[in-house]
């Protein structure tokens, strides 16, 4: 996803304010996906990534002619407004610590070496181990970690999205690293 208004968002943003449903389908195509993965990785269920993404692009269509590509820009936007719809979503359901039990999940979509199946399920393996380990964050720490690392956003695009400042982002990603290490650390002492 582009970290900033093209010409083409903007010209997107301003059909769709007009009703235009082929510049709501087109910006729809550019930015489900990315929205999708972030509700994903944030909920840790496909489920609730479906409705948030439903959710994000209702407000687009409700609220193109409000955007304000001063204040951001439209990744940093689609992601805050997805992160508050997925933490309404988790605060209702009570399911903070949910895993992914789908194989088949972009997480588990590890290209497989015919040559070597030991290391390609150690792998698997050990990137579950970081997926699950990510679920477990608390979404103050989770969210810093899938929008810098995952999305790779800046701190300043990150910021923008959860609505904070830029030593906030800094230093809970500091935290969240450093929580992440610990655990799985602490998960290789027990596999040993």
């Amino acid at each position: 996803m582009s970290n900033g208004l093209t010409n083409g968002d903007g010209n997107l943003l301003r059909s769709i304010s007009r009703g235009d449903e082929a510049a709501f389908l087109q910006f729809y195509r550019r930015y489900q996906a990315p929205v999708f993965r972030f509700a994903l990785q944030m909920s840790g269920q496909p489920e609730i990534a479906e409705e948030v993404t439903q959710d994000v692009f209702m407000v687009v269509m409700g609220s193109a002619k409000k955007y304000d590509p001063k204040r951001g820009s439209i990744t940093a936007y689609l992601y805050g407004v997805a992160r508050n719809f997925v933490l309404r979503r988790l605060e209702q359901e009570r399911c903070y610590l949910t895993a992914l039990d789908d194989p088949e999940s972009e997480y588990a979509d590890i290209a497989a070496d015919d040559h070597d199946a030991l290391r390609d399920l150690t792998r698997n393996e050990r990137i579950e181990s970081l997926r699950k380990a990510v679920l477990a964050l608390p979404p103050a720490y989770r969210e810093v970690v899938v929008l810098c690392d995952l999305h790779e956003l800046d701190y300043a695009e990150a910021a923008m999205a959860l609505d904070c400042a830029i030593g906030t982002v800094r230093s809970r990603l500091h935290r969240a690293r450093a929580l992440l290490t610990e655990k799985m650390r602490a998960e290789e002492r027990c596999a040993v």
